[in-house]
């Protein structure tokens, strides 16, 4: 169980997972309804679009699909474990993800859809950073095993275990996030379009600075 959970594991689950939601809002508002922030309902789409023997858009989805992966591998190489610890490097991997968001708002409002592909890959980034936090499953850019977890610690007290209320805490943290990301990001696209891609991407930037403060403050002498 999770029995003291830093502070800074919620305000930093919550915020990305808020830039999560919000960029996936404007990948089903604006990307042809394509979501960004995971792979499932592309894969899908990637299937149909082979049983229709359309080459273009298979093409596509199957770009989408490997620029996630390809901002998987730079979050890997650049952080290296995947458990969950403030002193990595994810102040560059923050910083890249913003500039990949930056650069897909430049590309879509311009009207080229390989914007679609550097939203993407800034999700897979943003995926790929945190794994694990003390035996809970961190994920930041979709809710689904979120949902998953939380039904099983539900089974699990009727069941008469005792809860791990933390953990369950942390779970609903991030889904709120989520959620509430989608909100503020369908409502600016109503508003702004792709501009609206400048929100998360200024978060992302915002919390690699609260990262690189926090990490030069942790090794400066007293």
């Amino acid at each position: 169980m999770i029995r003291k959970l830093p502070r800074w594991v919620e305000i930093g689950g919550f915020i990305l997972t808020f830039i999560a939601g919000s960029v996936n809002a404007v990948g089903l508002l604006g990307f042809q309804h394509e979501a960004v922030s995971h792979l499932t309902g592309t894969a899908s789409l990637l299937a149909m679009q082979v049983a229709r023997f359309d080459s273009s858009s298979s093409i596509h989805l199957l770009l989408v699909i490997v620029s996630f992966l390809l901002g998987a591998i730079f979050s890997g190489f650049v952080i290296g474990n995947t458990a969950l610890k403030l002193g990595r490097r994810y102040s560059v991997a923050l910083i890249t993800e913003a500039i990949f968001l930056l650069i897909a708002m430049y590309l879509l409002m311009e009207g080229d859809s390989s914007g679609h592909f550097f939203a993407s890959a800034a999700c897979g980034l943003q995926n790929a950073m945190t794994s694990s936090f003390s035996g809970a499953v961190v994920r930041t850019t979709h809710v689904s095993g979120l949902f998953t977890d939380i039904g099983i610690m539900l089974g699990a007290m009727l069941h008469g275990e005792p809860a791990d209320r933390r953990r369950m805490s942390l779970y609903l943290i991030l889904i709120c996030g989520f959620i509430l990301g989608g909100v503020a990001g369908s409502l600016l696209f109503f508003r702004m379009e792709f501009l609206s891609l400048l929100l998360p991407a200024t978060l992302a930037a915002m919390l690699a600075m609260a990262h690189i403060i926090y990490r030069r403050r942790a090794i400066s002498p007293a």
